[in-house]
């Protein structure tokens, strides 16, 4: 399995687990030098943080793990299209490449909506790459919603 696939993959895993928690199925997996250094799935219920995005809560464990608040050379994986506060921390951190699976056209902001790293006002774009595991992702995501919207 290549190396973007096997990260996607974990990406997929911490999603799953978001899931199995009530949380949106969102995961994500941080990479430095080929090596996992974060990985984490949503825990905005959990922690009752409307921050707590998965991909929040890589750049924040890889940042505390390093002693430093830039990520510069990482790599991030995560399974949904990052919101406009997450491209703003993925941009701060100066993440170098985002890998990404499914669109979202309702709340992204890389491809979609305010097209954040598009911006005159942003100071750090990674290279973007999306459609990793999109399917996998998007049937994750549509079940966890149409689960949550069928009478019982």
């Amino acid at each position: 399995m290549a190396p973007t696939n096997q990260f996607m993959a974990l990406a997929l895993e911490e999603a799953k687990a978001a899931a199995g928690r009530g949380e949106i199925p969102v995961g994500a997996v941080l990479v430095l030098d080929g090596a996992v250094i974060a990985s984490s799935g949503n825990r905005n219920r959990e922690m009752n943080d409307v921050t707590a995005h998965a991909e929040v809560l890589v750049l924040r464990q890889a940042a505390a793990d390093l002693g430093q608040e830039r990520l510069t050379g990482a790599d991030l994986y995560v399974t949904l299209e990052p919101c406009t506060m997450c491209a703003a921390a993925i941009s701060f951190a100066r993440i170098r490449r985002l890998y990404y699976g499914a669109e979202d056209e309702k709340g992204g902001a890389v491809d979609n909506g305010v097209r954040f790293f598009r911006q005159p006002t942003c100071h750090h774009a990674p290279d973007v790459y999306s459609g990793f595991s999109e399917n996998e992702a998007r049937v994750m995501l549509r079940s966890f919603f149409h689960e949550r919207r069928e009478p019982r």
